[in-house]
């Protein structure tokens, strides 16, 4: 019969570990099954990590990358393939694999679809599967297969090819032909070999910003199995207005409606704009609010139209909004010495100037009526009900906190994974290459320990009392980090918002970057910055993204001899003009390190589409397994306390009960990254 677990005396820590262990662990036979299991997949190759960055809501770019998994399943179509197929048949199966269901709609509109041809392609996605499924064992890799399909598909990969084996493959392919389930069959086998070409995906930052659905993108990622979030300055944004800021609230509406995201406002969130548009119709009508005009070209709404004059004037309407506040913020922290950022209570209204530094800049428009000259950052009754409004619609959709609740869970501001360092804006440097010292609550910050520190901050924000003293202050800090100075995940001297919208001189639009910047295109800056990170220089790189990387003006993405990867390369639509790509994808797998470079898309929505180019930047001296890997550190610590615990029940440390359950699958170790798309929900409900 089986008793409960011993308990050990309290003064003695390490048998009280071991007996919490013998908990999970009731037998001998179980602590060694599960140290066979440990040991066996340490021995795997490593899982290939996928490093994105700086996708601002581009949803459709951000899912062909994914989908093609950054060229590495055609890279294995190519070696599979590149002497029995021709390369039109190597580019239709790869296309097969990143849009089934477009691909076997298109063939069969062509009348290309009978049953040799079904046949053909369950034999080389068979193939393709096994090839991308060697990193795994069995039973990893059939958790990756849908259930419905999971027996068919690990009968076919999983037989021996002698002549009656080859003949029993034959009638499970000509079963699934008979019963008309082909295509529902190689949707799923395509799905499978996607899931097992990406063991990990980390994000450095900026999910949002003017794209059409980044609530798309964070979709996709909450279902992933596993993801790691690196905090952008667009992303705090986004969190902050979700934590009930003001001040940032009417600049992710005013953003949103500057870019033409109705939809993702209004029906991707539930934000109620309708208080806005019939304030802005009432306040502003009659006035063509021309530097207010949509970027109608961005984004079609396909849910949320409206009327560019009107989307004009809700646009004026936040951003008048917007200045009152973010000025009102300032005034109650002076702490942020960025007083003269305040730049409407710089403005003449009787001259239309605004003073910006030392000098008077004429304005484009000066027509504000909701603005009282002798108390400018007052709102008046109307925007301050507007305000009640668009809070609630922020603090009161699910979908947003459910989302934003993943980016506390997930996220941080740096993350050392695997030996390499990832965030997204800069360490702040000062002209000489140190690391800047910043002033914050009577701390002098610095490096690693500034980021620890503003880390900590996020994380208060998100869990204090809502509206409480320290939430209040704390989500005041998150508008800093959108846009102050001294923000890691900002890295200029200022936000030129107010400017570029209504001054004409583009030389006060310019925002100059922290020297960080340009001491890491040097190998010694790097250096620096992962041995203050505690990563070795010498084998450690940094993942970085939030500045585009020109490619067309002769930009690498590779800096500091190596030591650094800056992937913001244009998935933004925003910035592919500049960059003259669609982006990069870093890639670490137990070979090398490589750069997918994608091209820029002019249709994202053709079905088809094109492989993005790989370069190796850096081999691996050998291939890496999993051992070598943080998850095979932590397993090699297990190890030892399982090895401690049998030594316990020997010794009779440890009582082992009677009846105690049998070994575990030897072969299925059952860890976090395998979890299921169910057991993920769950997690972050």
């Amino acid at each position: 019969m089986l008793t409960h677990p011993y308990s050990a005396p309290p003064g003695d820590l390490r048998l009280r570990h071991l007996s919490q262990l013998s908990r999970e662990f009731p037998s001998q036979k179980t602590a060694a099954s599960r140290i066979v299991s440990l040991k066996t997949w340490m021995q795997l190759p490593k899982g290939t990590e996928y490093y994105f960055s700086d996708l601002h809501g581009e949803h459709r770019g951000f899912l062909r990358m994914l989908k093609s998994a950054s060229g590495t399943i055609r890279d294995k179509i190519e070696t599979i393939f590149s002497s029995a197929l021709s390369r039109e048949q190597r580019d239709e199966l790869a296309q097969l694999i990143y849009e089934p269901e477009f691909v076997l709609r298109h063939m069969q509109q062509a009348g290309g679809l009978d049953e040799n041809r079904y046949h053909l392609l369950i034999t080389r996605l068979i193939q393709v599967f096994k090839a991308v499924s060697a990193k795994y064992t069995r039973s990893m890799a059939r958790r990756m297969i849908p259930e419905d399909f999971r027996g068919g598909i690990d009968e076919l990969c999983y037989l021996d090819e002698d002549e009656s084996r080859l003949k029993y493959h034959y009638s499970v392919i000509r079963a699934i032909l008979e019963t008309g389930i082909a295509g529902a069959f190689i949707t799923s086998l395509c799905d499978a070999i996607r899931k097992l070409c990406v063991s990990r995906l980390h994000i450095i930052g900026d999910i949002y910003d003017r794209g059409a659905h980044p609530d798309l993108i964070m979709d996709e990622l909450i279902a992933f199995p596993e993801v790691s979030l690196l905090w952008g300055n667009h992303d705090i944004f986004w969190l902050g207005a979700a934590l009930g800021n003001p001040a940032l609230i009417a600049g992710v509406v005013r953003q949103g409606i500057s870019y033409n995201t109705f939809d993702l406002l209004e029906d991707g969130y539930g934000i109620n704009l309708r208080p806005l548009s019939a304030f802005a119709d009432a306040a502003y009508r009659g006035d063509p609010c021309l530097p207010y005009r949509p970027k109608d070209s961005f984004n079609v709404n396909l849910f949320d139209t409206v009327e560019p004059e009107l989307g004009a004037r809700m646009h004026k309407a936040m951003a008048v909004i917007q200045f009152k506040l973010e000025g009102q913020l300032l005034a109650r922290r002076p702490e942020f010495m960025m007083g003269e950022r305040d730049l409407l209570s710089r403005v003449d209204f009787a001259r239309g100037t605004v003073r910006v530094g030392d000098a008077d800049y004429p304005l484009k428009d000066s027509h504000f009526p909701t603005v009282d000259p002798k108390d400018p950052l007052a709102l008046t009754p109307g925007e301050e009900e507007l305000m009640k409004a668009l809070t609630a619609s922020f603090r009161h959709g699910s979908r947003l906190q459910r989302h934003m609740r993943f980016f506390i869970t997930h996220g941080s501001l740096s993350l050392k994974h695997n030996g390499q360092l990832m965030y997204h804006g800069c360490v702040p440097m000062d002209e000489e290459g140190a690391f800047a010292r910043v002033e914050l609550d009577g701390q002098t910050l610095s490096g690693a320990g500034l980021f620890g520190y503003i880390d900590r901050r996020v994380r208060r924000a998100y869990y204090a009392e809502y509206d409480s003293p320290e939430q209040i202050r704390e989500r005041d800090f998150l508008w800093y980090l959108w846009c102050g100075p001294a923000s890691p995940i900002f890295g200029k001297n200022r936000m030129a918002t107010f400017e570029r919208m209504l001054i004409e001189d583009k030389q006060t639009h310019k925002e100059v970057m922290n020297p960080y910047y340009r001491h890491v295109e040097g190998e010694a800056a790097c250096r620096k910055i992962l041995a203050e990170f505690g990563l070795d220089p010498d084998r450690g790189h940094i993942v970085n993204g939030h500045v585009p990387v020109k490619l067309k003006r002769g930009e690498s993405p590779v800096k500091g001899g190596g030591r650094l990867f800056m992937i913001d390369g244009g998935i933004s639509k925003a910035y592919q003009g500049t960059t003259g790509i669609g982006g990069y994808t870093l890639i670490y797998n137990s070979h090398s390190f490589a750069l997918a470079q994608h091209p820029a898309w002019d249709n994202l929505d053709e079905g088809l589409f094109d492989s993005p180019v790989l370069q190796v930047v850096e081999d691996l001296p050998a291939r890496q397994t999993v051992a070598e890997t943080d998850a095979g550190q932590a397993m090699a610590r297990q190890i030892e306390d399982l090895e401690e615990l049998i030594g316990a029940y020997r010794r009779g440390e440890i009582p082992e009960p009677e009846g105690s359950p049998g070994a575990q699958d030897v072969f299925d170790p059952g860890f976090p990254h395998l979890s299921t798309k169910e057991e993920n929900k769950e997690e972050t409900a």
